[in-house]
């Protein structure tokens, strides 16, 4: 059976029932910040464990917990999190880095570079613009990491 990761960002305080009912079944969470509200963390605990770091919005004593960076590994794979991909400050290749999640821009991105996943899941929270309200999921199986981005407002397939 294939591990599934959740992974979510800049929620600025609102997680969504699609939100919710898109993780539900997934074995672990990955929230890339800009989380808004400590009680978003609650509630994706309550669905799996969760791998949480602070985003640039995320101030106060409630977020103080948080790091900017972690590191997990799930599954086999080592999974670098940071909000903002610009402010990347290692080389993932070099470190045995699998994926590399990052949030900030609100706009999903998948790509590939030697050998290096890199996912941002896009914004789960508050509409920005004319972006999409999306979060991605990640099966790890025995030919890797499959990615795919949701889209909340589409029906599940």
């Amino acid at each position: 059976m294939a591990f599934r990761i959740g992974i979510i960002s800049d929620t600025h305080g609102l997680l969504r029932p699609e939100a919710v009912g898109r993780l539900a079944g997934v074995h672990h969470i990955v929230h890339a910040g800009d989380i808004g509200k400590a009680d978003v963390i609650s509630a994706l605990h309550s669905i799996a464990p969760v791998t949480a770091i602070r985003g640039n919005i995320d101030t106060g004593e409630w977020a103080a917990k948080y790091a900017d960076t972690e590191i997990v590994r799930l599954a086999g794979m080592s999974i670098y999190v940071l909000h903002d991909l610009k402010a990347l400050q290692i080389d993932p290749a070099a470190r045995g880095i699998d994926i590399v999640i990052s949030g900030h821009t609100h706009v999903p991105k998948v790509e590939t570079v030697e050998g290096v996943l890199y996912l941002n899941p896009g914004s789960a929270g508050r509409r920005r613009f004319k972006l999409p309200i999306t979060l991605a999921t990640i099966e790890i199986t025995s030919d890797g990491p499959l990615p795919e981005v949701h889209d909340l407002e589409q029906p599940e397939r």
